[in-house]
């Protein structure tokens, strides 16, 4: 199943929760951001209680806004959380994070994968893309024809019996160089 862009006129509050801050503005329906840009640190070992906090305190001054797209650092399937390895990890499992999002601001939210939503906002459009992002962890999304594939979480596919990607090239990896 690929997710499709869906252009619809209206601002939008756009939510870049990672593993070390969260983020967030106010993108007008070309793109362009009309507020200002608002980070908070991710809470240590952050569960959903932890991280709809942070987003409350974060957006307290935002508003101006009919829809929210949240962009978040793991693996999502058909918008429930399933896993967040660089978060709380035992705490993300089929958690419904944007149905609670909806919730604190009664408005209706769409939740993907951090570097799936980068790639939709980014690609052109023609053929098979691939987007590359790296921050706390090593993000891929995978789009043909600006539509988003299935989710495939590269980072942490095992290169040994004990190591992933992440440990190369994520946090991991760098608290290993110093």
């Amino acid at each position: 199943m690929s997710v499709k862009k869906i252009s619809k006129k209206g601002n939008v509050l756009t939510i870049d929760i990672g593993g070390t801050n969260v983020k967030a503005c106010v993108l007008d329906d070309k793109g362009k951001i009309i507020t200002d840009y608002v980070s908070k640190p991710t809470p240590k070992n952050a569960g959903p209680k932890e991280i709809i906090s942070t987003i409350e305190k974060l957006t307290t001054n935002v508003s101006n806004f009919e829809k929210i797209s949240v962009g978040f650092p793991g693996y999502v399937r058909s918008g429930i959380v399933q896993t967040a390895p660089n978060l709380g990890e035992n705490k993300w499992s089929n958690v419904d994070l944007a149905d609670q999002i909806s919730a604190l601001f009664d408005k209706p939210v769409r939740l993907v994968n951090d570097a799936d939503l980068q790639g939709l906002g980014i690609v052109k459009g023609k053929g098979l893309e691939i987007v590359f992002t790296l921050g706390t962890g090593f993000g891929t999304a995978l789009l043909f024809d600006g539509d988003l594939l299935p989710h495939f979480e590269l980072a942490h596919l095992p290169i040994s019996k004990i190591e992933s990607y992440d440990d190369y090239i994520g946090k991991r990896g760098f608290e290993k160089v110093g």
